[in-house]
C-alpha cells in the first residue's frame, strides 16, 4: 500500500506492517490505521498514520534498553491483542535537546498482535513505570 508521509514522501508499506487501532491512540482517537516502519539495524521504528501524513511517532523496542521491563495484558481487557507468540511491543520516544535528555514512555506501551493486525496503546494502571524514562539508562551512560 502506498501511503503519503510528511517525512519520507510516498512510501510503499506491506500489508503485514499495517495495524488497526480500534480506539485510536490517546490524543489521536480519530486515527485508526498506522503503518509500522522499521529503522534498519536499529531498535527504533516509526508508527505512521495512514490518513494523516504529518502524524508519526518514533518508537523503540523497550526490551533493548530496559531488559527487565515487563507487564501483563489481561485477555479479558484486550482479547484482540493477547497471543503467546504474535505480540510486538514498542514504546514512544520523546526526543529532547540535548539528545541525552530524550525519554521513552514505559507507562503506555504500543502492543500489536502480528497475526490479527490489531493494536492498542495500553496504559499500565497501578504500575511503577512512568512516561519519561531515560532513553539511555544511567548505568549504561557510565560506559559511554
Amino acid at each position: 500500500m502506498i501511503i503519503n508521509t510528511l517525512t519520507w514522501g510516498n512510501i510503499d508499506v506491506a500489508e503485514e506492517n499495517m495495524y488497526q487501532f480500534e480506539n485510536g491512540i490517546p490524543g489521536f482517537e480519530e486515527e485508526k490505521t498506522f503503518a509500522w516502519i522499521d529503522v534498519e539495524n536499529s531498535p527504533f521504528s516509526y508508527l505512521q498514520s495512514v490518513q494523516e501524513p504529518g502524524l508519526s511517532f518514533l518508537l523503540v523496542d523497550p526490551f533493548s534498553i530496559y531488559n527487565d521491563y515487563e507487564f501483563e495484558i489481561k485477555e479479558e481487557d484486550y482479547p484482540e491483542l493477547t497471543s503467546e507468540q504474535a505480540v510486538r511491543v514498542a514504546c514512544m520516544v520523546t526526543l529532547n535537546d540535548p539528545m541525552d535528555k530524550s525519554t521513552l514512555n514505559l507507562l503506555a506501551p504500543i502492543v500489536c498482535n502480528t497475526d490479527t493486525r490489531q493494536a492498542a496503546q495500553i496504559v499500565l494502571h497501578q504500575s511503577s513505570y512512568h512516561t519519561k524514562h531515560p532513553l539511555q539508562p544511567s548505568e549504561q551512560k557510565e560506559g559511554v
